[in-house]
């Protein structure tokens, strides 16, 4: 279960990336934008503002988001459904599709990538983001804690090691299924205030990396759990004049179906 309250702790900074990924998209005029894995479509809102006119929808799998989303006020109309991304198909007038930080929970989203490009019409956008700081201080201490006896059975299955690809990885994926691609990645550095009784980026991971660990755990379980995660995250972000310098990078791909491998996007 998503908690929408817990993963908008920190929304200034989840943001950031989205716009960026935005930014990188110059589709003009499009008949219609989906936003795959929408959250608590605060992000997705702002699409009718961008693109007035184009008929916009977002999509997740939790109930919570898409209710949340629906209770957004707007002048614009916005379509939110629930759904999986793994059996969504793209409408034939879709012109610009966005995946904002989902897919590094989608098994197998290599060949979901793939599909859509062939299934999208000619010309149009996809436009993805996915976190990749799976071997950062903040999952390693993750799978630490996760391999130690208590809660190897319980936990450590949970926990992927490197669901995403690099750059590269996306672009040769792309470039391949007959788009024009534009990749990169950026690390963000995010300060964080330290200034409740959990170590902040341990309130940050509660919004999304430890959610599959909380469902899976009782009440005082988790307890622990997050207790011995706290310690080892205070010992990787140190607090500094108040707060914690957490870098976090993050994967782009912009990918402009139907066309030849040496356009850029």
């Amino acid at each position: 279960m998503w908690d929408p309250s817990t993963y908008l702790r920190y929304g200034d900074e989840r943001s950031r990336p989205f716009h960026d990924l935005l930014a990188r998209v110059p589709a003009e005029r499009p008949r219609a934008v989906v936003d795959l894995g929408c959250g608590p479509g605060t992000l997705t809102a702002t699409l009718a503002d961008r693109w007035p006119g184009s008929r916009i929808s977002g999509l997740d799998s939790s109930a919570e988001m898409i209710d949340r989303a629906r209770a957004l006020t707007r002048a614009e109309p916005i379509s939110f459904t629930v759904g999986d991304v793994r059996a969504w198909r793209p409408e034939p007038d879709l012109d610009v599709l966005i995946c904002n930080a989902v897919l590094q929970w989608v098994p197998g989203h290599r060949e979901l990538l793939t599909r859509w490009a062939a299934e999208l019409p000619a010309g149009a956008w996809l436009a993805c983001q996915v976190p990749g700081n799976f071997d950062a201080p903040s999952h390693r201490a993750l799978r630490e804690v996760a391999a130690r006896p208590r809660w190897a059975a319980t936990v450590a299955p949970l926990l992927r090691a490197a669901p995403v690809a690099d750059p590269v990885g996306y672009a040769a994926l792309l470039t391949e299924a007959g788009c024009a691609v534009d990749a990169w990645e950026t690390t963000y550095l995010h300060l964080l205030p330290a200034t409740g009784a959990d170590h902040p980026v341990l309130a940050w991971m509660e919004g999304t990396a430890l959610r599959p660990v909380r469902a899976a755990l009782d009440a005082g379980d988790w307890s622990d759990f997050r207790a011995e995660l706290g310690a080892a995250l205070t010992e990787s972000y140190p607090v500094r004049q108040g707060r914690v310098y957490f870098p976090f990078r993050r994967i782009f791909v912009v990918a402009r179906t139907g066309a030849r491998a040496e356009e850029n996007p």
